[in-house]
């Protein structure tokens, strides 16, 4: 069993902010998929499955991802290295693409709390929502909608990203990263 996890926040005012990138692509490979809602409190998200693949959305606000995570993956008994986490990176330029194992959280809240609950050896999918100016404006940057001008191309962005995370099910990292890692969507 493989969980996959987007990162982002609940409330529809967030839907199509920077830090809710994680969640727009966890919506595109469950409607890909079929998979049916198995939610349930207890979980703290939102969890969809397929054949032998959970999709997840934490309700528990991003800071707080951790929890639902480790809800789910002590439910299923699913071991580390079978889950892959989905967010926004702003060390990145926007619809830039890359894959890792484990490593540090970058300042990244969500990721932070999943590393306290369950560790830090899951695979990350970073998708580059690019910086502010200022390292002030961080907050304000990732809870903001993506510009009219990027949103053009978000779907591609997102079905690219869609398309390796089913790789990624089947294939080594490193063939993955070679095949789908992006310096953004205009190279």
């Amino acid at each position: 069993m493989v969980l996959i996890v987007g990162l982002g926040n609940p409330e529809d005012k967030y839907k199509n902010n920077r830090h809710n990138i994680g969640f727009r692509v966890i919506d595109k490979l469950v409607d890909d998929s079929n998979a049916v809602d198995i939610s349930k409190s207890s979980f703290l998200g939102k969890l969809y499955k397929d054949k032998q693949t959970l999709f997840l959305k934490p309700s528990t606000y991003m800071n707080l991802s951790g929890k639902s995570v480790s809800a789910v993956k002590n439910f299923f008994k699913i071991d580390i290295e079978d889950i892959i986490v989905i967010h926004d990176d702003i060390d990145l330029p926007f619809s830039a693409l890359r894959f890792k194992r484990g490593g540090g959280h970058g300042g990244h809240n969500g990721l932070k709390s999943i590393d306290s609950h369950i560790g830090k050896d899951y695979t990350r999918v970073r998708m580059g929502v690019g910086k502010p100016e200022h390292k002030s404006q961080v907050a304000n940057f990732v809870l903001s909608d993506f510009s009219p001008e990027e949103e053009k191309i978000i779907d591609k962005w997102i079905t690219h990203t869609t398309e390796a995370i089913k790789e990624l099910q089947t294939k080594e990292l490193d063939e993955v990263k070679s095949k789908y890692s992006l310096k953004s969507l205009k190279e």
